[in-house]
């Protein structure tokens, strides 16, 4: 507690600086008893935590019971690297084949390595559930900060709702695709999969309210799983498929999706790559639940990384050596939901009961990264309605004394996927448009953060202190992560093939100027007045 009365004496000291904020009028003694009785004691973290805290000018609302391997394995599920490469495995036999998929890994890799590489240092300057939209706020043009953090918040908040929806539903449709593997009298309706999408995210909605405090538990026995069950998967498609040639695999590059050159089929196809690289994230999300944030979240960011790169690899090279004729493969594939992963366990394993137990391990993944984008997605959105971001802030920002979760955020979360999920039932069309947006809008929330960090280093004062730092080699890093990130989000819009119709369009561009136009109607309508960003509240001159 001394090292609290110490940066809050230095607060005190620093008053000249305090009225800007909306916190100046809280006394030292209230300030005090909100960190003595807002938290128990051993949910507040370290000193660092505790001064990290008062420096954003935010109060310690939720408690600090994730330490490094946990917020590993949270990031780790999250992503879920070899699991979500299943069911994505069609998009990259359509455009560019076994060969884009080994190269694409590769070159997506070095790319997103880059990316998090960037995003890491940044959060140990500022560890905040806040993430990108305070990033840009604090290192952004103080002419257009404001603005652009108000438009990477709304785009964060629909990004990782659509993300948890598309995860939701991506486990109902497999769950359909089982059925029909062991039914072939199974009458396919799509309200099915609507109500399984509805069921997982009312599991995953029990995990982070009545066993939230089990969460780094949970996180810790499903990271084993998600480990020893690559094994299990790829060891009978290693030990019973037939191998392709390593020349066709590796340097024969298809163009199954009738595009006029197979170079642009396969800048297409990266969609598949790209996707399993995306969402870590999500540790920022839950920078005020890790315990010394400021250390502990980077570290933990990169190891999932590490981690998820190796575990999707192996993955990768499996399928693409065991995935035999592809066009046979995707043609079986409407039969079973769409999923060419299935059929590939089928032509393998020639046994229903293996295949089940196959698909078991992958649902069981995909049901935890729903698990743990739920309290990813309710922290984003809990703390972008903290800043005044969102309608209803008030309401939505509040954590109920004692519970130490964002309840009513967390339940918000339910009532979006559920209403997501109900657009199956009229169209999937309209259902895959709406995830196919959540992916451009974190990439578009990593582009704008990493360019603000440009601006700083180029233009602006000097970079916070901070405990993992890139060193000299920080601008170089965000130049190339920028440069080769752009690329990637330009191609993410395409649609897989040709002729474009309404069930083939790749709407994300639609959806994506919807967002757009929607954060700035919210903008002029309310956001203008009542939205200063968080920079406004930094309170940098008490960091020691």
């Amino acid at each position: 507690m001394a090292r609290v009365t110490e940066i809050q004496m230095a607060i005190k000291r620093a008053s000249p600086n305090r009225s800007s904020s909306p916190y100046a009028e809280s006394t030292d003694k209230e300030q005090e008893n909100v960190i003595a009785n807002a938290v128990p004691e051993r949910y507040r973290g370290t000193d660092q935590d505790r001064q990290d805290m008062i420096v954003q000018g935010k109060q310690q609302e939720l408690r600090r019971n994730f330490k490094l391997l946990t917020m590993t394995g949270f990031a780790s599920m999250v992503v879920c690297a070899w699991e979500g490469l299943l069911p994505l495995f069609n998009y990259v036999l359509l455009d560019g084949g076994t060969a884009l998929m080994f190269w694409g890994f590769i070159c997506v890799g070095i790319t997103m390595a880059m990316v998090y590489l960037s995003v890491a240092e940044i959060a140990s300057m500022s560890p905040t559930a806040a993430g990108q939209y305070h990033w840009v706020s604090e290192f952004g043009p103080p002419k257009c900060q404001r603005f652009l953090s108000y438009c990477t918040g709304w785009l964060c908040a629909i990004g990782w709702q659509t993300f948890l929806a598309s995860v939701c539903f991506m486990v109902g449709t497999i769950i359909q695709g089982l059925i029909i593997v062991n039914n072939e009298n199974y009458v396919f309706q799509s309200w099915h999969g609507t109500l399984l999408a509805i069921a997982v995210i009312c599991f995953a909605i029990i995990f982070n309210t009545l066993l939230a405090g089990k969460l780094p538990l949970t996180e810790g026995v499903a990271v084993i799983v998600h480990i020893c069950g690559l094994f299990c998967v790829i060891i009978p498609l290693w030990v019973m498929s037939p191998r392709g040639d390593s020349r066709e695999v590796l340097l024969e590059f298809t163009n199954l999706g009738g595009w006029p050159t197979t170079g642009l089929s396969s800048m297409i196809g990266l969609t598949t790559p790209v996707s399993i690289w995306i969402g870590y994230d999500c540790s920022v999300h839950m920078a005020e639940e890790i315990h010394d944030a400021s250390r502990n979240l980077p570290k933990s960011i990169l190891s999932a990384v590490s981690l998820n790169c190796c575990l999707g690899f192996l993955m990768a090279m499996t399928l693409i050596f065991c995935v035999g004729d592809a066009e046979a493969v995707l043609a079986a594939s409407d039969e079973l939901n769409g999923y060419a992963f299935l059929q590939i366990f089928m032509n393998a394993v020639q046994n229903r009961h293996a295949v089940n137990a196959m698909t078991f391990l992958v649902i069981f993944g995909l049901t935890n990264c729903a698990i743990s984008e739920t309290a990813t997605a309710s922290r984003q959105i809990w703390s972008f309605a903290r800043d005044n971001g969102l309608p209803f802030s008030g309401w939505l920002s509040h954590v109920y004394p004692g519970q130490n979760i964002p309840l009513r955020a967390v339940l918000v979360s339910l009532c979006v996927v559920t209403l997501l999920s109900l657009i199956n039932i009229g169209s999937d069309v309209a259902l895959n448009a709406i995830n196919s947006l959540a992916g451009v809008s974190l990439l578009t929330s990593y582009l704008i953060t990493i360019g603000c960090l440009i601006w700083r280093r180029l233009y602006g004062a000097p970079l916070p202190p901070r405990k993992w730092s890139l060193g000299r080699m920080g601008l170089p890093i965000n130049i190339a992560a920028f440069c080769l990130l752009t690329p990637l989000w330009f191609f993410a819009f395409w649609p897989l093939a040709l002729p474009v119709t309404a069930a083939s369009m790749n709407w994300a561009s639609t959806m994506f100027g919807g967002c757009i136009i929607v954060s700035i109607f919210f903008w002029f309508a309310k956001g203008r007045r009542v939205y200063t960003g968080p920079v406004v509240q930094m309170r940098r001159e008490v960091q020691m």
